[in-house]
């Protein structure tokens, strides 16, 4: 999107039911334009552009729309800052954000690789078409414009739990020791005041406190493909060596290049040797500390800071700090930039004020400040010729296969369907178990019970973790019985072609919040995925409820707040759902992939109309629900919720479907997309 591509992510399920020859319906989306105005200002840098652009939208609303980004500041940036505001789209809920194609586009591509030939092509198609150039504003009607001037942006970073959560750097401190002491249910962590000072013993002269940061990770697709914000990390990181700093033993440090070209240029620039020295070593090329693939932590560190209750944190260069994604333990996670990545694992606690408090001390004994060594904008443009060697790119990727023994080593065998073998990692799903020619009848819900009830924000990564699988869990128990050792769990990612596993996974995340069960001391909710099965008010596993309740034949739904589904485009939120026996969401709004998912899965969407929400109601899970008018499904009909109490008092609400299109209706009634699919080509035959 940032060099002018229209395209968009899809749902696992949509992405399947497409390469079975499926079309893709949506309906037409709203265009939003967003003038940029001004410039950055020194020291300014791309993560910190789209922190701030991502709090915007979020609260602009922008969800299942195009953004186009136009204007005389769109124009000044340079191609890879372009990506890196489009590439955090689904963290500020738009479908895409669209730059268009203009002379630096052109830049990029000759800068890239790209031959004379093929960028004239390019330049000539979009002429033709009339689409070449940055737009100013009124030279388009877009749905609505929202302003922003590059020069309000300052130095950011969000968390401790969601991308849009922007905090000003030198806030941070202040902002951290307010949210550890606030209540859980506004966004704190319920700690006491005599917590502050809280300092537990370890090893030889090291302590912990809360704030310590444990991971430090240079990592994700964009930012780290993104030249000018990887230079400054290496900068920071040269300067930081030649003073005598060092990152503490507490912190594990990583660094995921988006591509091998930045591992080229930053060696040939000279930083790759001093972002070692500080622990930044190549992890991998690919996703890592980011969707969860840290790594285990030092065995005594995590015991530590399990033991004790503390609230550390983990940095990094990501899209998403959801809880629990980056790593199960670490309860605050901060989005930043590269350089600021280096900064906070020589800091060693986010409970640092940049321009008050020291980094560390230099050999002398004098204290070292982040002005001291963040390098300005001139030294990083000094650099950047480095990554724009188009031999460079035409090298590397020649022959990105050929380059690959391990991959070229797979053997494939030859077959028409896949042979099915014992695996806990890859196991025959139960989607077509009982399939028929024939759909079922999809009439009313009747006699259902509550599964979870959820706040606000609730993430896919809340739904179905990605991360590590605890001993624990229904998952980790599940895999003790088949005779896996708990060093050799790994994770749910990487076993997400076995269902039993992420089935038990579903709603398992260690943060997750179901308020069904009641609230602690102090208004603490507990964590973990738990529920209280009704009739028997008994606490036990989500998966162990809802296996009961499948045995039983009673039916389940599931209850949300704003932006139910947000965040990762799982398809395992919408699969283990579905497997799980929900037949319907109910929640006051939906992320655009996560609705699409549950309707591709033949679980119901529905959201509250006006101000009904699960706390205006007043519900609390004991209840039992119908849902009326599925008999004649028309697309976003108004449906009727039937919520019967304990002592028998009924009351209805009306509730939205958000089954879109009348292909989505279709899916529904077909119990799924990838049914729906299957049936239409069996009749082709």
């Amino acid at each position: 999107n940032g060099i002018g591509v229209v395209g968009w992510g899809v749902g696992g399920i949509e992405a399947e039911a497409g390469m079975l020859g499926q079309p893709l319906y949506f309906l037409t989306p709203d265009v939003v334009g967003v003038n940029l105005t001004g410039k950055l200002r020194e020291g300014v840098t791309a993560t910190d552009l789209v922190l701030t652009i991502t709090e915007l939208l979020r609260r602009e609303k922008v969800v299942g729309a195009f953004v186009e980004f136009f204007g005389p500041g769109a124009a000044a940036l340079t191609v890879p800052d372009r990506a890196t505001i489009a590439n955090m789209a689904p963290e500020y809920g738009a479908t895409m954000g669209f730059f268009p194609v203009d002379e630096a586009t052109l830049d990029y591509f000759r800068c890239t690789g790209r031959t004379a030939t093929e960028t004239a092509a390019l330049e000539a198609y979009f002429r033709a078409q009339g689409m070449f150039g940055m737009p100013n504003a009124g030279s388009i009607d877009y749905s609505r414009v929202i302003e922003f001037n590059l020069a309000s942006v300052v130095p950011s970073v969000a968390g401790p739990r969601r991308p849009q959560d922007r905090i000003a750097l030198p806030q941070l401190k202040n902002r951290f020791s307010e949210l550890l002491l606030k209540p859980a249910a506004e966004g704190g962590f319920s700690r006491q005041e005599q917590d502050r000072s809280t300092r537990i013993a370890f090893r030889k002269d090291a302590e912990f406190c809360h704030g310590d940061v444990i991971i430090a990770a240079i990592t994700s697709c964009t930012n780290t493909s993104n030249p000018s914000v990887l230079i400054a990390a290496g900068l920071l990181a040269k300067k930081a060596v030649e003073r005598g700093l060092r990152v503490g033993p507490k912190v594990k440090t990583s660094l995921a290049p988006g591509s091998r070209v930045v591992t080229e240029y930053l060696r040939k620039a000279g930083l790759l040797a001093p972002l070692e020295q500080l622990g930044f070593h190549v992890a991998a090329y690919g996703c890592t500390t980011c969707i969860g693939n840290s790594g285990p932590l030092d065995e005594d560190i995590e015991q530590a800071i399990v033991r004790n209750d503390l609230v550390c944190a983990a940095v990094l260069s990501g899209n998403r700090n959801f809880e629990a994604r980056i790593h199960p333990n670490l309860r605050a996670n901060f989005l930043m930039s590269p350089a600021l990545v280096v900064a906070f694992a020589l800091a060693g606690t986010v409970i640092w004020d940049p321009d008050t408090d020291p980094l560390g001390t230099d050999r002398n004994g004098n204290k070292v400040f982040l002005r001291d060594i963040m390098p300005g904008d001139t030294e990083v443009a000094a650099l950047l010729p480095h990554a724009t060697d188009p031999g460079t790119y035409q090298r590397l990727y020649a022959n990105p296969g050929g380059d690959n023994a391990l991959w070229s080593q797979i053997s494939a065998p030859p077959s028409e369907v896949y042979s099915w073998k014992r695996s806990l990692y890859i196991a025959e799903p139960p989607f077509f178990t009982d399939f028929a020619m024939q759909p079922g009848t999809t009439g009313d819900i009747r006699g259902a019970r509550c599964l979870g009830i959820f706040g606000d924000s609730l993430t896919t990564d809340h739904i179905s973790p990605a991360g590590a699988i605890k001993e624990t869990t229904p998952a980790g128990q599940y895999l003790i019985r088949n005779g896996i050792a708990k060093a050799d769990f790994q994770s749910y990612g990487t076993r997400r072609g076995n269902h039993e596993i992420m089935i038990r996974g579903t709603f398992a995340n260690v943060r997750i919040k179901n308020l069904m069960v009641p609230a602690g001391p102090g208004g603490a909710r507990v964590e973990g995925g738990v529920t209280i099965e009704q009739p028997s008010r008994e606490r036990m596993s989500i998966y162990d409820a809802a296996m009961q309740y499948t045995a039983d034949g009673i039916p389940t739904i599931v209850f949300g707040g704003e932006e139910y589904g947000t965040g990762s485009s799982r398809d395992w939120a919408a699969k283990g759902t579905r497997l799980l026996g929900v037949r319907a969401v109910i929640a006051r709004s939906f992320e655009r992939i996560h609705r699409s998912n549950l309707v591709g899965m033949g679980v119901l969407p529905l959201q509250f109309k006006g101000d009904d929400s699960v706390q205006s109601l007043d519900i609390r899970g004991d209840e039992l629900f119908a849902i009326r008018g599925l008999d004649d499904l028309k697309p976003q009909q108004e449906l009727t919720l039937v919520i019967t109490g304990p002592d028998g008092a009924t009351r209805t609400v009306p509730l939205r479907s958000r089954l879109d299109t009348p292909i989505e209706v279709d899916y529904y009634r077909h119990g799924g997309i990838l049914p729906f699919v299957l049936r239409e080509l069996l009749a082709r035959q």
